[in-house]
């Protein structure tokens, strides 16, 4: 599986942005699919994650209920919608593949990375 992350950008606070990962590979329809950032000096965290079907996904603490994790496995793509951006969402951002259908939040987890977005949100 090849992943492809695009979408960031520079943004202001309370703005939006919605990141897109395109995979290639058949496998991608029964992955499970994540959304890691990293942040200067800080190791990576977890964002998000959604199973292969779509009908089950879990969020960090900190994006909860102003990020959603969709997937079109018709288009091979999975995406990020981030809403009400804070400074501290500052971070470069990254797709994972994960060849479970189960859902996971631990970085050593996923099998395939993308090359990273950056997303900058100035205040």
């Amino acid at each position: 599986v090849q992943l492809q992350a695009s979408g960031g950008g520079l943004v202001q606070a309370g703005g939006s942005l919605r990141l897109s990962c395109a995979a290639s590979g058949r496998t991608f329809s029964s992955s499970s699919m994540g959304w890691f950032r990293q942040a200067p000096g800080k190791e990576r965290e977890f964002v998000a994650a959604i199973n292969w079907s779509g009908g089950s996904y879990y969020y960090a603490d900190s994006v909860k209920g102003r990020f959603t994790i969709s997937r079109d496995n018709a288009k091979n793509t999975v995406y990020l919608q981030m809403n009400s951006l804070k400074p501290e969402d500052t971070a470069v951002y990254y797709c994972a593949a994960r060849l479970s259908p189960r859902i996971v939040s631990m970085t050593g987890s996923y099998d395939y990375w993308g090359q990273g977005t950056q997303v900058t949100v100035s205040s």
